[in-house]
């Protein structure tokens, strides 16, 4: 039986389409399938990297513009809860202050108190002083005792009708009457030039020490008793000298002083013409 050229070619075919399905099946055509197919994996990740890239280009202006805007409102937010947590910590601080000046009035009730805030300071290195924002408006009067929550300030020295000046008791011409404890000994607080206090008149035979405290006497009639004043840090005590001598460390930070407190109820008495000779004694 002859074959006709169609079928004979339509034979052939299919003997060769199932040869390479044998084979595939096989495993026989895998590395010329993988060398075939490589050219054009490489040409599509090519494009694919391309196209990517060229996107990338085209929407960068868009994203740094994006990240800039977000870079400037982040730089906003952070400086706003700065101002914010500096705003708390001094709110908190003034409320601590407070309530440590509250605490100090309380330990005291015999007195009167009139809260005012420090405005001003001494510029001078010879004087020590500061000025605070209540006056004879506010019923402040020369030489009212001020005090802050740790103790002991100075008076009030000069006034106006709304501020007043306070001599701090480290000025060279402040002297407080004072008491150590427990050592029960008498003496006078005296500042300096420096701002250093010191004690003076201490007789020989006082048994002060260094942590001895120091506290107003209410001697002299310039100071209230009982308010705290500092601490003995030394003594020096010279065999030939009549008086003893001794550096007291303050418990007032002057530097630090924001509100104090004016002891209102308090009438200082001036004893110095009762302490004055009088004329033609020897």
């Amino acid at each position: 039986m002859k074959l006709s050229p169609r079928t004979f070619r339509a034979l052939v075919i299919g003997l060769v389409v199932v040869g390479l399905l044998a084979l595939s099946l096989g495993g026989y055509l895998t590395p010329l399938t993988r060398l075939s197919t490589q050219p054009v994996l490489a040409v599509q990740t090519w494009l694919a990297r391309t196209y990517q890239g060229v996107r990338t280009y085209l929407e960068a202006p868009k994203s740094v513009n994006a990240l800039r805007a977000e870079n400037q409102r982040l730089k906003a937010e952070v400086s706003r809860l700065q101002t914010e947590v500096v705003t708390l910590q001094q709110q908190l601080a003034e409320a601590e202050l407070l309530s440590a000046l509250l605490d100090f009035a309380r330990a005291h009730p015999e007195n009167q108190y009139k809260a005012a805030q420090v405005i001003g300071r001494d510029p001078s290195p010879f004087m020590h002083y500061i000025i605070i924002n209540r006056g004879s408006d506010d019923g402040l009067r020369v030489g009212m005792p001020v005090v802050s929550a740790e103790g002991l300030v100075g008076h009030v020295s000069a006034l106006l009708p709304n501020a007043a000046r306070v001599q701090l008791i480290t000025d060279p011409q402040s002297a407080v009457d004072v008491v150590t404890q427990p050592s029960h000994t008498n003496a006078v607080l005296v500042g300096s030039l420096t701002g250093e206090l010191s004690l003076d008149m201490v007789p020989q035979q006082a048994k002060i020490k260094t942590g001895d405290l120091v506290l107003t006497s209410g001697l002299g009639g310039r100071y209230p008793p009982n308010i705290l004043v500092g601490q003995v840090i030394s003594v020096r005590k010279l065999a030939y000298a009549l008086f003893q001598e001794a550096a007291v460390q303050p418990v007032v930070d002057f530097r630090q002083l924001q509100i104090v407190l004016v002891i209102v109820n308090f009438r200082p008495v001036d004893i110095t013409p009762l302490l004055q000779k009088p004329e033609g004694t020897p």
